[in-house]
């Protein structure tokens, strides 16, 4: 394969919920039952044994835990997991291992046993500190819970926590946003994730919008936001990731440069750089958990089809734009396996429109590129 070869990152979705939140279109389902079935992470470990194969030589840089609310699991069952995956492949010593957490579903000294579990970094869907936005947005914990489980993370020695929240939410004032960020802020979080509320296809908010602020009212809520972040010491580093010195998400970056990562779990993704160009491998998982796990039963690991040369330049850039400084020549050469001059001139369109500007190493996109990144993105559409 031309240039390094990527960072190898894990995603594993565990696709349960105690409720179904009406702006989630991830793929999610809510719990019938009083716990997740335990045998999914059987079937995990077997989907990871059907990847393998494309692995050897690899070792993992990061894993993630995402959902759904992987909280809902056991602290055994990471430990597990991980034991088992440990003895597959190689991990890096200084691995990043993340948990999505619902802090409703945390139990008192939870937090300890998946300390010992492995895990290193947890991620909380706090979302919003006002009481009434929480209960609009059909979350099921409070912003007390918020606070006691960051208590709780403190006490079980992991310091390196990142506090999704999200900003422009129904009947949201300025004056309230304001003051979710800086409810934040004094928890001392390494990371915040600070995002828009978008309605998407296939939520109850899409198909029942909410009373949403404004499009400029959205925008003067996340100017306030962003000048409280970097007061507090969160550089702004993606669209929508702030971070403490040293504590960018390495699992997120890797996406976001292109990097390789293997998805298990219903509904997971995964990209794999096989040899380039032309042999940028993406994998589909079922979506439905019991679909899911009857095709692991006979064999079958999902789909897997290569990227097309000609789509290689907007699945770089529609992730790489995202980050405030840009991306390197040298990666987008190395990631794709094609030479800058096969874009040279939608660069030159995007930089005549005032989105786009060259650094000293690259590219990276301008202000107003980032304000309007779904048109900058498109200017690389095949």
């Amino acid at each position: 394969m031309a240039g390094d070869v990527p960072p190898l990152g894990l995603y594993v979705h565990l696709p349960w919920c105690v409720k179904k939140c009406p702006y989630c279109d991830f793929n999610s389902h809510q719990l019938k039952t009083a716990r997740p079935p335990a045998d999914y992470f059987d079937s995990l470990l077997r989907d990871f044994d059907r990847e393998l194969p494309m692995l050897a030589g690899r070792r993992v840089e990061s894993v993630f835990f995402g959902g759904g609310t992987p909280s809902l699991f056991e602290p055994r069952q990471f430990a597990h997991l991980l034991s088992a995956l440990r003895r597959r492949i190689a991990f890096a010593d200084d691995a990043e291992i993340t948990l999505e957490a619902n802090p409703g579903t945390i139990e008192h000294g939870r937090f300890e046993a998946y300390r010992d579990a492995g895990i290193n970094r947890v991620s909380l869907g706090a979302q919003s500190f006002e009481p009434a936005a929480l209960e609009r947005l059909g979350r099921i914990h409070t912003p007390d819970d918020t606070l006691r489980a960051v208590e709780e993370l403190r006490a079980a020695g992991i310091a390196n926590f990142n506090l999704d929240l999200m900003f422009a939410l129904p009947e949201q004032s300025a004056a309230a946003a304001r003051a979710d960020v800086v409810t934040a802020c004094r928890l001392e979080p390494t990371h915040i994730s600070y995002y828009q509320l978008t309605l998407e296809p296939g939520t109850v908010f899409h198909a029942r919008p909410p009373h949403l602020p404004d499009e400029d009212a959205a925008w003067h809520i996340q100017l306030v936001g962003q000048e409280l972040l970097a007061a507090a010491g969160y550089a702004q580093y993606e669209v929508s990731a702030y971070a403490r010195t040293g504590a960018r998400c390495r699992h997120n970056l890797n996406y976001w440069t292109f990097g390789d990562y293997v998805g298990i779990g219903a509904g997971a993704h995964g990209k794999l750089s096989i040899e380039l160009p032309g042999r940028v491998l993406r994998s589909s998982k079922p979506k439905q958990p019991r679909e899911y796990q009857a095709q692991l039963a006979a064999a079958d690991p999902g789909e897997r089809s290569p990227i097309a040369v000609a789509d290689l330049p907007f699945e770089f850039m529609l992730n790489a734009l995202r980050l405030n400084e840009g991306f390197a020549s040298a990666d987008f050469a190395a990631r794709t396996g094609l030479d800058m001059d096969a874009i040279a001139p939608r660069l030159a369109a995007a930089q005549g429109r005032g989105l786009l500007e060259p650094t000293a190493t690259g590219w990276r996109a301008t202000a107003l590129g980032l304000r309007f990144l779904n048109d900058l993105q498109a200017t690389f559409l095949a």
